[in-house]
């Protein structure tokens, strides 16, 4: 006889947690603008797009940690999937395309910039900016929130509820911006190893969506899971197409045989 389980979680956050999140978010739709804004006046104008960008991937972000939609993913499997597709995929993109490092740069001065500089070129960053770890920190990641105790334990503890949101965000970041390098990226791997990873990747997204509508987190309702998963399998399709689409778009301009003019063979005739 098939048991279906409820989670009624009470939520663990409380107005101390809003106001820290609130405060982060506010501090950010702030800095960013102002140092793209100052910035300007000594190099080029900051692109527009970016701002925009910022500003929405902020507000995404937002929108997964507090409000009615985190509420109430403390007891709907489905709007937490929901978040987490806004934490983890939609948010990183339009920050990575805003490119936040690189106006960090720009902003530092001298010294601090070439520190900045010293990290991004290290091993550490080297080696989880490697497409394929990224990718393992990334599913991986969501492997383990899914398909071990730790989603029913992250509802019962803050540290625990932070520290997930915390890794599902910066793993989704990290990930995107290890396939599409719209920021400063002082380890660039090919196209075609970026591809092939990209393909596991969402692959393997699509395998773990498929595992938790057939076996569902514990203590979630069935109809929950079947619910959450296939938003999780085609919610992810959506952004994962604008991810295949940049790539492709650099692929292509990378490849693409540039247009060379003439050489200038018409000289001028003498006067008669």
């Amino acid at each position: 006889m098939e048991i279906h389980h409820h989670n009624h979680h009470d939520s663990i956050t409380g107005t101390g947690y809003d106001i820290v999140i609130v405060s982060i978010l506010i501090a950010a739709m702030l800095a960013y603008p102002l140092a793209a804004y100052f910035t300007s006046k000594t190099y080029k104008n900051w692109p527009l797009y970016r701002y925009v960008f910022w500003i929405l991937g902020v507000v995404t972000a937002g929108a997964a940690l507090v409000g009615p939609l985190a509420e109430l993913a403390h007891s709907s499997f489905t709007a937490h999937m929901f978040g987490h597709l806004l934490l983890g995929m939609l948010s990183p993109l339009l920050l990575v395309i805003s490119a936040p490092v690189k106006l960090l740069l720009r902003t530092l001065n001298t010294t601090n910039a070439r520190i900045l500089s010293r990290l991004l070129k290290g091993r550490y960053i080297q080696f989880v900016s490697n497409p394929i770890v990224a990718a393992t920190l990334n599913i991986g990641g969501l492997a383990v929130l899914y398909t071990t105790g730790l989603y029913n334990a992250m509802h019962d503890s803050l540290l625990l509820h932070v520290l997930v949101h915390l890794h599902v965000f910066l793993a989704g970041y990290l990930f995107t911006a290890s396939i599409i390098y719209m920021d400063v990226s002082p380890h660039r791997y090919s196209y075609v190893y970026r591809a092939l990873v990209l393909i596991l990747a969402l692959a393997g997204h699509k395998i773990l969506s498929k595992h938790i509508y057939a076996y569902p987190p514990e203590g979630v309702a069935r109809a929950d899971a079947e619910t959450g998963g296939m938003l999780m399998y085609y919610g992810g399709d959506m952004v994962d197409v604008v991810i295949i689409i940049i790539l492709c778009y650099h692929w292509y301009k990378a490849t693409a045989p540039r247009r060379v003019s003439p050489p200038d063979t018409g000289a001028a005739l003498p006067a008669e």
